[in-house]
């Protein structure tokens, strides 16, 4: 395991560069508006709470849609991935790589996006742990989880991926009009060993049944690791 202290050999690692990300479930692509942006516009249509908590959308048409991923995709400050069906293909949500510090060895996943179709789904998970799992295969250190204080559901998802809650930076931003107090969660790479061995024994085939039902559950894997990698526990 890594030394919290002594970092003499650690060198900082390479920015995301767009790497394809397989999984069983889910490819993750470098984003690419002509390839995905009509089925991730199709993926989204009509489900305008997918953007309460984002600082754009909903979009008024799908032109408008269409220009602001290709400006998402040109952002050289964030490192956009479709989240592709593994069988079909098809784009059916976005993640990002952003705030990326290599000389820190800090790297945060933002810019969820799942569309019905994704959500509470194995692929869902599977793409959040690809990301992760490249980013502490380059060296990174902390991986790093923000949302809305207020946005439950992304608390929810962050603790049952074995994020640590770090607290709430009250009165962080405005958007869209609004106050916005943000939690922080982390991963650090202290606790990506243990992490990934509850990831692996989740994604195993042996851990769903017929029906693609999961027998053990992700939260009661990582919250042994969160416990674990606590010191004030």
């Amino acid at each position: 395991m890594p030394n919290e202290t002594d970092l003499s050999g650690w060198a900082a690692p390479a920015l995301p560069e767009g790497a394809t990300l397989s999984g069983r479930f889910v490819r993750c692509e470098a984003l690419d508006p002509a390839r995905h942006g009509a089925a991730l516009h199709n993926a989204f249509a009509g489900h305008h709470g997918l953007w309460d908590y984002m600082p754009w959308g909903p979009f008024r048409s799908a032109a408008a849609f269409h220009r602001w991923v290709a400006q998402i995709a040109q952002d050289p400050a964030w490192h956009y991935y479709a989240l592709c069906d593994a069988a079909s293909g098809t784009a059916h949500g976005k993640a990002a790589y952003l705030r990326v510090t290599p000389e820190h060895g800090v790297i945060e996943v933002g810019g969820i996006t799942f569309a019905p179709a994704l959500q509470r789904s194995p692929a869902a998970t599977e793409a959040m742990i690809l990301m992760m799992r490249w980013a502490f295969a380059q060296g990174y250190r902390r991986y790093e989880w923000k949302c809305n204080a207020r946005n439950l559901a992304s608390r929810r998802a962050a603790e049952r991926l074995g994020f640590s809650f770090e607290g709430v930076f009250r009165q962080h931003m405005v958007v869209k009009g609004q106050n916005r107090d943000t939690a922080w969660f982390a991963v650090t790479d202290q606790d990506w060993p243990r992490l990934s061995s509850a990831y692996d024994l989740w994604l195993s085939p042996d851990n769903f049944d017929a029906g693609g039902r999961q027998r053990e559950r992700l939260s009661d894997l990582t919250a042994l690791v969160r416990v674990a990698s606590d010191p004030a526990l």
